[in-house]
């Protein structure tokens, strides 16, 4: 979910509904939910090694009956896993688990189907892959990280965590500070497989940039209620900090804002 899209581009996606595959093991299908918070629309993952006849399907995504079939035509599918619970990820989860007949695996007890839980450091051992959960909240209390650690190359679902293009909102930034550099210690040439727009080369790049924007931000903010005094609105820090960004992105940015002025409160 981004707070700072690209406006007007696109990202480097096929058509709607068809599957592209982005390394050995993994292939992206795009949702057809384009929107400011979206960028082109979810990305839904399907993970398999190259001869295993099952597969994992990361973030079934929206609850759109032609999405979901064209996911399930991909299958079998034996394990389905949600990074996080925001509807555009999870939303079509329980009807794809229902057509597919395979359980959801989250770390919110709320979304799953089934009696397993995820937990930091745990191991899913399906498809012919080994994908190690990674706990890293920020964007939500809830988001995960998939690490396909052994692949060639080495790959991470980062959900909303991490995105092809722009920012993401974030709902507590000092976890998510935490969580941004712990991907950034993942080895090099960890390829990126975000939750939305085009991935990426290099986890430890992208984390970095990440971490490098939010103290940019930071310092913004530090600055504006140098300004506008300590006890200014998160609207009114948004009005200084973001007057040349156009006004349709201010929300998110209000969003962001909010959450950077809790930050700077508690330290």
């Amino acid at each position: 979910m981004s707070d700072r899209p690209a406006v007007g581009a696109r990202a480097e996606h096929p058509a709607y509904g068809l599957l592209r595959c982005v390394t050995p093991t993994a292939a992206v299908l795009l949702a057809d939910n384009p929107s400011a918070m979206t960028l082109d629309g979810t990305n839904t993952w399907v993970l398999r090694a190259p001869d295993s006849e099952a597969c994992v399907v990361v973030d079934p995504g929206p609850d759109d009956e032609r999405h979901l079939a064209l996911v399930a035509a991909h299958g079998p599918v034996s394990t389905v896993l949600l990074t996080h619970g925001h509807p555009d990820h999870s939303a079509g989860a329980r009807r794809f688990a229902e057509m597919v007949g395979a359980p959801v695996h989250a770390l919110d007890p709320a979304m799953r189907l089934g009696s397993e839980g995820l937990s930091d450091g745990d191991v899913i051992a399906q498809a012919g892959l080994e994908i190690r959960v990674l706990v890293t909240p920020g964007h939500t209390d809830d988001s995960l990280c998939f690490w396909l650690e052994h692949d060639a190359p080495p790959a991470v679902l980062t959900g909303d965590t991490v995105l092809g293009r722009g920012t993401t909102v974030t709902d507590d930034l000092g976890p998510y500070l935490d969580s941004l550099r712990r991907l950034a210690e993942l080895p090099p040439g960890t390829v990126v497989l975000p939750g939305h727009g085009p991935d990426l080369p290099d986890a430890g790049t992208a984390a970095r940039g990440y971490l490098a924007h939010r103290e940019q931000r930071l310092n913004q903010v530090r600055a504006a209620l140098a300004h506008l005094g300590p006890d200014a609105t998160a609207r009114q820090v948004v009005e200084v900090v973001y007057a040349d960004v156009d006004r349709s992105l201010w929300p998110a940015a209000e969003w962001s804002v909010r959450t950077q002025l809790k930050y700077l409160r508690s330290i």
